[in-house]
C-alpha cells in the first residue's frame, strides 16, 4: 500500500527547500541590505550570526513542546515565524531591528526541526533514515536555486525584495496544502483512544540514557564539528600547508560540496535497504581515515580525494542518520530527542570556531590534527552506539523490510 503520509512528507520537504533559501538569502542580497540598513558587510554578517543564536535558544524547548502539543502545530509555527523573518528582514530599516529578525529565523528553524524530524520518523518508521536524509537534499535544492532567482532579478532590473516575497508566497501556499494533510502523531492518539494496537519498536532490553543517550548527544556535537572544520578551513589548509595556489585551494570546497551532494543521493537509496545504524559506523570510520590522511600526507592529490571523501562521509547526511538511530532507541519523545541532539550540534557551531581560530592563526596544520582527533572520538562513539543498538533493539530480518513509498499507512 502507498503510505498515506507521502503528501504530508512532500509538504514538509518543501518547507526545507524554503529554509535552504532562508539560510543564504541575507548574504545573497548583502549589498542591497547593507545599503538599506546603512551598514557594511560586517553589519550584515552580524545579522546572519543571529540565526544560530535563535536556533540555540529555541531548539530544546520546542522539541519538548512538540512531544506535548503535536508535530503539526510546530510545523505551522515554524512556517509562520519564517514568514515574519522574511518580511522583517526585507523591511527592517536598521541592523539592530534586522538582528531581532535574525533571531526569529533561528527560532523558526528550531520549530520546523522539532515538528518535522519526528513527523518523518513516525511516518516512515522502517525507512526513517532515508526520510531524514532527504531533508538535507531539500535544503541543498533551496540553496542551489536561490542564486539563480537573485541573478534573474538582477539582470532583469527587478527589486531585490522579490526573492523574499517568493519565499513568503511559497510558505503560504504550502501552508494551505498541508492544512488537511494527516500527521502520524495525530493518528496514533486517535488509535490509542479507540483501543487499537499501535506499532512500537521491538526492544530486547531497555536503552540507557547514561550510556547510549550520552553517546548520541556527544555524537551530535562531534558530527557538526567534523564537517564544519573541513568546510571552513580546507581552502586555507590547501594553500598554507599543501602549498596549492589560491584558486586550486578554493576548489577544494567544491570537491567537498560535490561529495556531500553525491552522498545525499546514495544514502537516500541505501538507507531504504539497510538500517541507519549500519551506515553510521562505516561512514564515521571513513571520515576519520580521510581526515587523518589529509593531516599525515598534505599533498594536493590527497587533499582533493580527502575533500570529496569527507564531504561524502561526514557532511552528506550522517548527522541525520544519527538522529534517526537515536529516535529508534528512544521513541517515546522524538521531539525532545531532536531538540537535545541539535542543541549540541548548535553548541559546536559556537565553540569550534573559537578554538579553531586560535589554532589556525598559529599552526594551520594543527587544524587537521584537531579535526582528526574529533573524528576519532566520533568513531569511538559510533562503535558504542552500534554495539548498544545490537544489544537493545530486535533486528530480526522480517522487521526491517519496507521502503519509503511502500510502507503501509
Amino acid at each position: 500500500m502507498k503510505n498515506k503520509y507521502m503528501p504530508t512528507a512532500i509538504g514538509l520537504y518543501i518547507n526545507y527547500i524554503i529554509h535552504g533559501m532562508g539560510v543564504l538569502i541575507i548574504m545573497q542580497n548583502k549589498d542591497a541590505l547593507a545599503s538599506q540598513w546603512n551598514t557594511n558587510i560586517e553589519g550584515v554578517s552580524s545579522v546572519v550570526a543571529m540565526l544560530g543564536i535563535g536556533r540555540l535558544i529555541a531548539i530544546l524547548i520546542s522539541g519538548r513542546l512538540s512531544d506535548k502539543f503535536g508535530r503539526k502545530p510546530f510545523v505551522y509555527l515554524g512556517m509562520f515565524v519564517y514568514i515574519l523573518f522574511f518580511a522583517g528582514i526585507l523591511f527592517s530599516p536598521s541592523v539592530p531591528l534586522a538582528m531581532i529578525f535574525g533571531v526569529v529565523a533561528g527560532i523558526a528553524n528550531s520549530c520546523l526541526d522539532s515538528g518535522t524530524y519526528p513527523a518523518l520518523m513516525e511516518s516512515f518508521p522502517k525507512t526513517a533514515g532515508t526520510a531524514n536524509v532527504l531533508i538535507k537534499a531539500a535544503v541543498q535544492i533551496g540553496q542551489f536555486g536561490l542564486p539563480f532567482i537573485i541573478a534573474f532579478l538582477g539582470t532583469s532590473g527587478l527589486w531585490f525584495g522579490w526573492s523574499f516575497m517568493v519565499c513568503i508566497v511559497l510558505l503560504v501556499l504550502n501552508g494551505l496544502f498541508l492544512l488537511k494533510m494527516p500527521f502520524p502523531d495525530e493518528d496514533t492518539k486517535a488509535a490509542e483512544k479507540a483501543g487499537e494496537e499501535v506499532p512500537t519498536t521491538n526492544f530486547k532490553s531497555k536503552p540507557k540514557m547514561q550510556i547510549e543517550g550520552v553517546a548520541f548527544v556527544i555524537y551530535g556535537f562531534i558530527s557538526q564539528a567534523t564537517f564544519y572544520l573541513i568546510s571552513q578551513y580546507i581552502a586555507l589548509y590547501g594553500q598554507e600547508v599543501a602549498l596549492m595556489t589560491e584558486n586550486a585551494a578554493k576548489l577544494l570546497v567544491s570537491y567537498y560540496s560535490t561529495g556531500s551532494l553525491v552522498c545525499v543521493a546514495v544514502t537516500a537509496v541505501v538507507a531504504t535497504k539497510v538500517r541507519p545504524v549500519n551506515l553510521i559506523l562505516p561512514y564515521t570510520l571513513a571520515s576519520f581515515i580521510s581526515i587523518g590522511a589529509m593531516w599525515l600526507f598534505p599533498t594536493p592529490a590527497v587533499l582533493k580525494i580527502g575533500a570529496v571523501s569527507v564531504g561524502f562521509f561526514a557532511a552528506g547526511g550522517v548527522m541525520q542518520l544519527g538522529l534517526t538511530v537515536m529516535g529508534e532507541m528512544f521513541p517515546a519523545g522524538k521531539g525532545t530527542i531532536t531538540g537535545i541532539f541539535y542543541t549540541f550540534g548548535s553548541i559546536a557551531s559556537f565553540v569550534i570556531p573559537v578554538v579553531s581560530g586560535k589554532i589556525a592563526s598559529s599552526n594551520p596544520r594543527g587544524i587537521m590534527l584537531f579535526d582528526t582527533i574529533i573524528a576519532g572520538i566520533g568513531f569511538i562513539l559510533a562503535v558504542v552506539i552500534f554495539i548498544r543498538y545490537r544489544q537493545v533493539i530486535d533486528t530480526t530480518p522480517e522487521k526491517t523490510k519496507g521502503g519509503l513509498a511502500g510502507e503501509a499507512g
